[in-house]
């Protein structure tokens, strides 16, 4: 026998999610009716706010906060200034492709202490790259490198003493180079170790002593650090009114960078204006870009956001599709599961359609 059709009592949230417990049915609600919301009527959208999940399915994802990602790949640094030094062939080589070139050219050089060649050395292991991988030769010439004072081959070795992986775990010395690295002005180490410093003094006290280190990392182009910076400025006592007064500008060149928690809370600031003026199109177009990224809660509140007309035009099927996404997601909101109750069976079938083909960016 095939499955038996939904009955009358269960939701449209119960069967896009499969539960089979039926709940009580409520009453339909009228998609649109032409006109947006007035300004001083507009829902709040603060993630505090959001839906719990349905009962055994997987929690969503509000992105990944700052401290979940330490040593995490970062996104990748901001073009250096031009070079106005001696060339060094062995990068030249490793710049244009040439890994094995490289090599020849870098390994020398390696063994007779010069850091910068030492660093290349343990990329082209680390990568496998003109060479076999080998992670063990590239945790021992970034342990050379990193002896030497090389801030990148410190922030990488560091990384390795703290998970343990090809060297012996050694958390105190893990800290002591990724604060030598961030000192010496590595971006990736500023951000790590003040996510070390956040981890070790939770609370204001923590935030406060690793600013310096975010506020480092944020003007190197590091997103997360970016993203860091714009919390704190908005949300610890005893920031000054200047610093403040630049959070909006943060958060929004994390976004830029594709971090996607960023992209949520962008449109959140900017539809509920915080942190400066209200813009519901510039809000609308980040919170979209979040949930094009995957962004669940960014998902719930673009389907929300067309509902409502606020910063776009109503259009029940791209709400139909967006709110489908989250509720398949696991992300239960029973005004969503009402307004997929009301709208025409055509609508439903083209909003699921558009669930189907949607694939994250």
């Amino acid at each position: 026998m095939g499955d038996a059709a939904p009955t009358a009592d269960t939701t449209f949230g119960e069967r896009v999610t499969g539960d089979d417990a039926a709940s009580p049915k409520r009453g339909r609600i009228t998609p649109f009716n032409g006109a947006a919301l007035p300004v001083e009527e507009l829902p709040k959208l603060d993630p505090s706010g959001t839906p719990p999940p349905a009962p055994g399915a997987i929690a969503p994802s509000g992105g990944v906060n700052v401290l979940d990602r330490m040593g995490a790949s970062l996104p990748p640094l901001p073009k250096e200034k031009p070079f106005k030094g001696k060339p060094d062939d062995a990068y030249g080589a490793f710049q244009r492709g040439y890994y094995l070139t490289a090599m020849e050219l870098a390994l020398p050089r390696a063994q007779k202490g010069d850091p910068a060649a030492q660093t290349l050395v343990a990329e082209l292991f680390a990568n496998g790259l003109g060479v076999p991988r080998n992670t063990k030769n590239a945790a021992f010439w970034y342990e050379q490198a990193a002896n030497a004072g090389d801030p990148v081959s410190m922030f990488k070795f560091s990384l390795m003493l703290m998970e343990g992986r090809d060297v012996a775990r050694d958390r105190k010395r893990s800290e002591e180079l990724m604060r030598d690295a961030a000192d010496l002005g590595n971006g990736s180490a500023q951000f790590n170790y003040a996510q070390l410093l956040v981890s070790d003094m939770p609370g204001e006290k923590g935030l406060k002593a690793a600013l310096p280190y975010y506020e480092k990392s944020a003007e190197k182009g590091i997103a997360d650090a970016q993203y860091a910076l714009a919390q704190i400025y908005m949300n610890v006592e005893g920031i000054s009114d200047d610093k403040r007064a630049t959070a909006r500008s943060w958060l929004l060149r994390a976004a830029a960078a594709g971090f996607d928690t960023a992209q949520l809370d962008a449109g959140i600031w900017l539809i509920d204006g915080l942190g400066g003026d209200r813009n519901l199109e510039e809000g609308f177009r980040w919170m979209r870009l979040a949930a094009q990224n995957g962004n669940i809660i960014a998902q719930n509140r673009v389907a929300h956001l067309y509902i409502n007309a606020i910063g776009t035009q109503p259009n029940p099927v791209e709400a139909g599709k967006w709110a489908l996404l989250s509720l398949k997601a696991g992300l239960r909101d029973p005004a969503l599961e009402d307004f997929m109750e009301g709208l025409p069976d055509e609508q439903v079938a083209e909003a699921r359609k558009a669930a189907d083909l949607f694939r994250p960016r």
